[in-house]
């Protein structure tokens, strides 16, 4: 028996609660059943360079023949999620094949047991100190989402925070929201960041510095909301480990995270060391290749076999072990890859079946001719709504955009609040979003189930949207 006691509620509903892959599932023939009901419709679209992509044209909206999802195209879309089954063109492949690579040189360095000897040492060092690595990480993250916008990236850092957290006397949520919340709140706050300011700005026709104050307001006020909110609940974790949203799993999370290091004494040896610099050296060099050279998934995930070759050879593992471990790693996130092409494939369906512009011409009807905060208020719910089936902030911006901002020259808002209602309310879903690849794959690495994250998420989300629906309105009527 168990001596920590779980909450009554959660572990009641726990049980019942459907896994990520049912609930992406079933959202995939939520959307297929919508191609049925909801008309298919277009906008024409023009080349636009500033963009690099083609964006809607407003006012051209018609609708065009039915495409609606049968059941094969159900059954297909996982597989589609990860590439196109007719041009081979990738969707989520290469997200997913990026996981495995990383989960294998987990595996290889996990091997070397340095990892789990390094964190022993470093919470020795850090004892009475840990709760101050929650603010530094949260805002180095959120500074990695307000300028580029990480968000994939992300997923190579919970294999080795949530260790972390988990050796502090913390628990997998606490690792799981500094990253994700982290980077999240840099991303709803984005300053500079192309997938979302950039794009947005380009498309709905103003400079991309125009609302910049707001948008740090915006960025700092969440961070700090968002800070105070994860050390409280880490500090109640601390001192009582039952009031862990996953306090059930802790034995687990131990088991999984903490390795063989339980109970061995945390004295790095010179091999060791050497192992835990080709680590560190790793992520500098992803980091610096992610925002320097243009590095994406296959540039990240040749960098990762690259890696465990070097720290498997320097730790002297023999080339069965080396192999043999770098195959049980990616076997470990294997189910994380399958996630990823499934939140994939819910937009692969709707655009198939041809609604998206559908649903966005009834928005833009539904704005058109309000009074300045009502057309503020509305417009960011409507891309909240709509950001849950387009998770992509580059993809939400050239869809909503061109369509969206220029109404609010009727209404008499500026074009750069438009543009920051949209990065705001598709940054705000996209912290619990399921059809996000980033969420879903998040949450699997760090082992907490979507339904403990939605449990202690909900509040913050609540005290996020009054802080953003604030800041919109009072910038709407100065």
């Amino acid at each position: 028996m168990s001596d920590v006691n779980t909450d009554p509620g959660t572990a009641r509903f726990a049980p019942r609660f459907p896994t990520a892959y049912t609930i992406l599932f079933a959202l995939i023939v939520l959307v297929a059943g919508l191609t049925w009901i909801i008309p298919a419709g277009r906008f024409d679209r023009v080349e636009n360079e500033a963009v690099g992509r083609e964006i809607a044209v407003a006012g051209t909206y018609k609708t065009v023949e039915a495409n609606p999802q049968g059941i094969l195209d159900v059954l297909m879309a996982p597989v589609a999620g990860f590439y196109d089954p007719d041009s081979y063109a990738a969707n989520a492949i290469d997200v997913a094949l990026f996981v495995i690579l990383l989960g294998g040189f987990l595996g290889v360095v996990n091997a070397t047991g340095a990892i789990d000897t390094g964190i022993r040492r470093a919470m020795a060092k850090l004892k009475g100190r840990e709760i101050w690595m929650i603010p530094i990480l949260m805002s180095l993250f959120a500074l990695g989402g307000t300028t580029y916008g990480m968000a994939e990236e992300t997923l190579a850092f919970y294999g080795l925070l949530v260790p972390v957290m988990i050796a502090a006397g913390y628990d997998a949520v606490t690792g799981a929201a500094i990253i994700l919340l982290g980077a999240g709140i840099g991303t709803l706050g984005s300053t500079i960041n192309p997938f979302a300011t950039v794009i947005a700005s380009n498309a709905a026709g103003v400079a991309f510095t125009d609302g910049l104050p707001l948008r740090l307001v915006i960025l700092l006020g969440g961070l700090a909301i968002a800070i105070t909110y994860v050390m409280r609940y880490a500090a109640r974790v601390r001192r009582d480990p039952s009031q862990s949203r996953v306090a059930d799993l802790a034995a687990d999370h131990r088991a999984a995270f903490a390795g063989s290091a339980n109970g061995v004494d945390a004295t790095l040896t010179a091999t060791q060391s050497v192992v835990l610099i080709v680590f560190a050296l790793t992520f500098a060099a992803l980091i610096w290749g992610v925002s320097t050279q243009g590095w994406w998934m296959a540039q990240m995930g040749s960098l990762f076999i690259a890696a465990a070759i070097v720290a498997g050879l320097v730790g002297r593992l023999g080339e069965k072990r080396l192999t043999g471990a770098f195959i049980d790693g990616a076997r470990d996130l294997l189910g994380v890859a399958l996630v990823i092409g499934l939140a994939r494939g819910i937009v692969v369906v709707m655009e198939q079946g041809l609604i998206a512009d559908t649903i966005l011409n009834a928005a833009a009807n539904a704005v058109a001719g309000l009074s300045e905060l009502a057309f503020i208020t509305l417009l960011y719910w409507i891309q909240v709504g709509m950001s849950f089936f387009v998770p992509s902030s580059s993809g939400l911006a050239v869809l909503s955009m061109p369509i969206l901002a220029p109404l609010s020259d009727f209404a008499g808002v500026d074009r750069s609040l438009a543009v920051t209602a949209y990065q705001s309310a598709n940054g705000l879903v996209n912290l619990i979003n399921p059809t996000f690849a980033v969420v879903i794959g998040g949450l699997a690495i760090a082992r907490v189930p979507y339904e403990r994250w939605l449990a202690f998420v909900w509040p913050l989300l609540l005290i996020l949207t009054i802080f953003i629906m604030a800041a919109l309105g009072v910038a709407t009527l100065l």
